[in-house]
This record gives structure tokens, sequence and C-alpha cells, in this order.
């Protein structure tokens, strides 16, 4: 059935079961600066979009996925400061599906979670204006 498909490749671009396993078992999981910005961005608090924690993207996790923007949020710990080259390469990928990444310490996080979501909002407001004028 092709029912299923069409969703699932527009959010979730192919990932496959076992993604959305280690998804869950992250959102179950999630660090303090996670937790942080997941009470900040659920529930649409920031202009009405909505977003997923743990969001399986073409065989990736995002930290935080808003399908609506197009937009990844990722909250990095000190496992980034090693493995640059992987996340400047999964960036590409997502940046390749048309999908907007940033990336914001665990530090930033938590040391000022309003600077974090200003910068997010801004994101999306240029986001709220590209839409308007497409469909002008």
């Amino acid at each position: 059935m092709t029912m299923m498909q069409s969703p699932e490749r527009k959010m979730f671009f192919g990932s496959k079961p076992v993604t959305f396993i280690r998804a869950r078992n992250l959102r179950e999981n999630m660090t303090n600066a996670e937790h942080i910005l997941w009470n900040r961005v659920r529930n649409n608090q920031l202009l009405g979009f909505r977003f997923k924690a743990q969001h399986p993207v073409a065989g990736f996790i995002a930290d935080f996925y808003c399908h609506k923007a197009k937009l990844v949020i990722e909250a990095d710990g000190l496992i980034h400061q090693t493995q640059k080259e992987y996340d400047m390469d999964r960036d590409k990928v997502f940046n390749d599906l048309g999908l907007t990444v940033i990336r914001f310490s665990n530090e930033e996080i938590e040391n000022n979670p309003d600077l974090v979501i200003q910068t997010i909002i801004n994101v999306l407001s240029g986001f709220n204006t590209k839409s308007s004028e497409s469909t002008d």
C-alpha cells in the first residue's frame, strides 16, 4: 500500500523502524539541556510552530524538528567537539533535504535559554516571511 509511504516520506525522509526505536529511547533519556529546550518549544509555544523531540529524519535523529518550517534544532553536548566532521556531513544531508539546521551547545541552552529561544523565533519569523511572500 502506498498510502503510508507519503506521510513517512515527507516527515521522516525514509527512516527505518530501528531509528524510531532509537528515537523513543533518546526521548526517554533527554539531557538537561534537551529538557530545558523541549519545555520551551513544545505545545506550539513558538509562533504556533509544532516541534517534535528526537524525530527520525533520513536515518538520523534530529533533537528537535519542525516539519512546517523544515527546521532541525540540535543541542550539542561535549561529544560534538570530537565529531565535527560527522556533524557537518549530517547537516549536509539535512540541507540536501531542504532542511535548515541550527545548533546550540548545551551550555548555551542551560546558561542563556532566552537568547536561544529568541534565535529560534528569529529563524521561524524568517520562515513566516518567506511563506507569505510565496503565496502573494
